[in-house]
C-alpha cells in the first residue's frame, strides 16, 4: 500500500471512529421541530438547495443539526464493524452494501439563553466557538398566520444580511433555526431580505409523543471540542480541504498526474469561490 493510500484510509477510519454513537441523554425532550431550508448557495444559478434540519429543545438548551447528518450518525452507529488484525491493530469499517447519507452540513449548534455555540470539524479535530444571543431584534406590530400558527414579525441584521422573522408567542421557546434565537417565542419562519435563504417550520412533534423522551444527540458532536473563533475555524477548514485535495489528487496515480489534478482542483475551487453565496457574509 503506497504512502498516500495509507494516509487516505487512516483519515477515513480515524474520522469514522469519532462517529460511533454515544448519545446525550441528560436533557428531557421538551420540543422537536423540523425546518425546511431553501438556499441559493451559488450566484450563477437560480436553483435552490433544500434540506431538512431539526431543532431539539431540552430543559436548558436546544440542539440544531441537519437531519441527513443525524441519519448518517445512526447508520454509522448501526453498521460499523471492528476487525482485529493479526498484528494487533484494529480496522474500523462498514457492513457490505451500507451507504452513509451525505450532507455538507455536519455542524451542530447549541442554543441557550446566554449564547449560541457552533461545533464543526476540520481534518481530524472538532472545533467550537461561541457567540452571544442576538440582542438587536426589532419587534414589529404585525401578525401573520403561518401553517395555522399565529406569528408576530421581527427584523434583525446578522452577519451582513437583513432578516425577517416570524415567531410564535404561543410556543414559549426562545429558539429558532441556525443561530437565530432570543425572541419571545419559537421562530416559525425566517427569510433574508434577498430571499436567498429561507427556513420554515414544516413539522413538530406532538406533546403526547414527547413524554419520556430525551435529547438523542451524540456527545462526539459537541464534547471535547477545541475552542477557537469563527474566522480561525474557516481558515483551518480551508487548509484541511486543500490538504485533502492534495492527497486525493495523488491517490492511485503518478506524481505528474497528481500535480495536474491538484492544479485543476485549485482552479475550480477559485472559480467556485467567486460565486459563493454563504448565509453569513461576515465572520
Amino acid at each position: 500500500m503506497n504512502y498516500f493510500k495509507k494516509i487516505f484510509w487512516f483519515l477515513i477510519f480515524f474520522y469514522s471512529a469519532m462517529y460511533y454513537p454515544k448519545l446525550y441523554q441528560k436533557d428531557t425532550l421538551k420540543g422537536e421541530f423540523t425546518y425546511n431550508l431553501k438556499a441559493k448557495f451559488d450566484k450563477r444559478i437560480d436553483k435552490y438547495h433544500e434540506e431538512l434540519f431539526v431543532l431539539k429543545v431540552g430543559e436548558r438548551k436546544a440542539f440544531f443539526a441537519s437531519i441527513v447528518s443525524l441519519k448518517g450518525d445512526s447508520v454509522m452507529g448501526k453498521s460499523g464493524t471492528t476487525t482485529h488484525n493479526a498484528d494487533g491493530s484494529i480496522t474500523l469499517g462498514w457492513k457490505t452494501g451500507v451507504a452513509i447519507p451525505k450532507t455538507n452540513f455536519n455542524f451542530t449548534i447549541i442554543q441557550t439563553n446566554e449564547n449560541v455555540q457552533y461545533f464543526d470539524s476540520a481534518a481530524m479535530s472538532l472545533f467550537t466557538y461561541k457567540q452571544p444571543v442576538l440582542s438587536n431584534w426589532e419587534l414589529a406590530d404585525e401578525t401573520k398566520i403561518i401553517n395555522t400558527i399565529t406569528c408576530k414579525k421581527a427584523k434583525v441584521k446578522f452577519k451582513g444580511r437583513n432578516w425577517i422573522a416570524w415567531y410564535a408567542p404561543e410556543i414559549p421557546f426562545p429558539y429558532g433555526p441556525m443561530k437565530f434565537s432570543g425572541l419571545p417565542g419559537l421562530i416559525i419562519k425566517i427569510t433574508d431580505e434577498k430571499e436567498d435563504f429561507d427556513f420554515e417550520l414544516v413539522k413538530s412533534l406532538p406533546s403526547s409523543q414527547l413524554k419520556g423522551k430525551f435529547i438523542n444527540i451524540k456527545q462526539s458532536r459537541y464534547t471535547g471540542a477545541i475552542e477557537t473563533t469563527q474566522a480561525k475555524l474557516k481558515q483551518t477548514q480551508k487548509i484541511a480541504d486543500e490538504n485533502a485535495a492534495v492527497v486525493l489528487a495523488s491517490y492511485g496515480t503518478t506524481i505528474i498526474k497528481g500535480q495536474e489534478m491538484i492544479k485543476q482542483r485549485e482552479k475550480a475551487r477559485e472559480e467556485n469561490e467567486k460565486h459563493k453565496n454563504p448565509l453569513e457574509l461576515e465572520d
